[in-house]
């Protein structure tokens, strides 16, 4: 008998969203992957202290593991402090990961940290496989985001039903 999901299997709750990958990426794939974490990481996680900032996934020994990815300690933990910046593992499914792993090894492609969630109160990560915009690239973008903006005021207000 197939089981009903509830609103909270659903829901994800957003911990840190990396606004900037968007701006400076073109994102190609999205992928979902586990983070590996130490209790005390998660509970700082929970509160919200995370910095996404410079964050870079990369293989290593044919594992995938986010580097720099900035979780600060948590205060109230009593264990000992690990390094805030140290690299965690991701874990994926041995197909996703040789089919990331086969994307990235491409001329010029990246994989770039989107956001950081829990689902299901499991610690995630959203993945995409990206490559570096040129300046021209950025700069058409905007331009194109300010015609679409010009036209929007232009036509507000014109149409009423």
């Amino acid at each position: 008998m197939a089981e009903k999901k509830t609103e909270a299997d659903k829901s994800k709750i957003s911990v840190a969203l990396n606004r900037k990958a968007r701006m400076l990426y073109e994102i190609f794939e999205v992928y979902e992957a586990g983070l590996l974490l130490n209790g005390g990481e998660v509970k700082s996680l929970r509160s919200g202290r995370i910095s996404l900032d410079g964050c870079f996934g990369q293989s290593k020994n044919g594992e995938l593991y986010l580097f720099n990815l900035h979780i600060p300690h948590y205060s109230f933990d009593t264990g000992a402090p690990s390094d805030p910046r140290r690299s965690r593992k991701l874990l994926l499914h041995k197909a996703e990961l040789r089919k990331i792993l086969s994307q990235i090894d491409a001329k010029g492609m990246t994989l770039v940290p989107l956001e950081i969630y829990f689902k299901r109160g499991w610690a995630k990560a959203s993945l995409g496989i990206a490559r570096g915009k040129k300046g021209p690239d950025r700069r058409e973008e905007l331009h194109k985001k300010a015609l679409n903006r010009e036209a929007e005021k232009s036509f507000k207000g014109k149409f009423r039903a």
